[in-house]
């Protein structure tokens, strides 16, 4: 029973018992051939993620009450929130490199992965479409899920590449943008890199450099997560108490949440704003 149960935890086949706990001592190796079978979902990542967007809620609620004039808040400007907003961004982009790690533990899963990128991809681009007409001058022309569609298809190529080399990659974006920015990427056409000497306007902007550096930091993250039998234990236990079930309720639907939660505080705002100034 004991190894059917840890065999069920980590993707892999239960064998004799002899034979099973060397198995498992192998598969713990952070280098170690890929698994025949994808780890269980870990109700713990969606509540991490979840707790990422209500953050990211909380950010978006106060822009469009200041926007509005409900409050003097420097949202956009001030070191306080501009803090916020970065560690939102970078948790959310860490959880991306865990998730991908997780998703595709056994191997590329290219049906999934193909549905998921586009769903991302066409999000995206409505992105980009409604706020180019409702912001024409401060669009998000590369906001997080462009770089979220970017970077799954960027970390494929780090799932199976040793751990050092995918840290020292992280190292490498998240510190290219100071390194190496200069003139002849003050392209229009190269922005989405970050590496220009300037900051473009736009309402939502996530750069390759330094913001790919924070999911490989999520893929090393979830490269440990894999190769240790206690943490996916502790991830793995039931998500019982009601706040965060209704966390790990938003994380598992993060795309859907992401994309309505956002017009929804904007009308309900506007609205308010309507009454009380007309």
């Amino acid at each position: 029973m004991k190894a059917a149960g840890e065999a069920a935890l980590t993707g892999e086949a239960p064998t004799k018992a002899g034979e099973g706990e060397k198995k498992g001592r192998a598969s713990a190796r952070l280098d170690a051939p890929a698994a025949t079978a994808p780890l269980a979902r870990l109700p713990w990542i969606d509540v991490a993620r979840g707790v990422a967007l209500v953050a990211m809620a909380v950010y978006h609620f106060s822009w469009d009450l200041a926007f509005f004039g409900f409050t003097d808040a420097r949202v956009d400007s001030s070191l306080g929130w501009i803090i916020f907003a970065r560690s939102i961004a970078g948790s959310f982009l860490a959880l991306v490199g865990v998730s991908l790690v997780l998703a595709h533990r056994s191997g590329i899963r290219p049906r999934p992965f193909a549905k998921r990128l586009a769903m991302v991809a066409v999000a995206a681009g409505a992105i980009t479409l409604v706020t180019y007409f409702m912001f024409p001058d401060a669009y998000i022309f590369f906001g997080i899920l462009h770089q979220i569609a970017l970077a799954s298809l960027l970390g494929l190529f780090f799932l199976r590449l040793p751990v050092a080399v995918v840290a020292a990659a992280a190292v490498f974006f998240l510190l290219g943008a100071h390194l190496f920015a200069g003139e002849a990427f003050n392209s229009r056409y190269l922005e989405f890199l970050g590496l220009m000497t300037y900051r473009p306007v736009s309402n939502d902007f996530v750069p390759v450099f330094p913001w790919f550096g924070m999911v490989l930091v999520g893929m090393v993250i979830g490269r440990l997560v894999v190769a240790s039998r206690a943490a996916c234990a502790v991830l793995a236990k039931p998500v019982r108490d009601p706040v965060s079930q209704a966390l790990a309720f938003g994380g598992r639907h993060s795309l859907a949440f992401y994309l309505i939660h956002q017009p929804l505080l904007f009308g309900c705002v506007y609205a308010a704003a309507w009454v009380i100034y007309r």
